[in-house]
């Protein structure tokens, strides 16, 4: 499952694990005009975990997943 909200100057999708247990904490993605930013409450830390993806490197990123193993360079 997930939900869509689009904010002043991002748009907001979070992730909600509604498979089989062990479930993990939602993952919310920010997505701006200059980057992607992915959150996940880390409960053993009691810390939210971010990481920061340029535009082009989430390009990759989705392209990957339809891809087969190997070594590729998106125009």
């Amino acid at each position: 499952m997930f939900t869509i909200e689009h904010e002043f100057d991002a748009t907001v999708v979070t992730l909600v694990d509604d498979g089989k247990t062990p479930l993990q904490e939602d993952v919310t993605v920010h997505v701006t005009e200059s980057a992607i930013l992915l959150n996940q409450y880390d409960p053993r830390s009691d810390r939210t975990v971010s990481i920061t993806l340029s535009p082009e490197q989430w390009r990759d990123l989705t392209a990957a997943l339809d891809l087969p193993e190997g070594v590729y360079r998106v125009p």
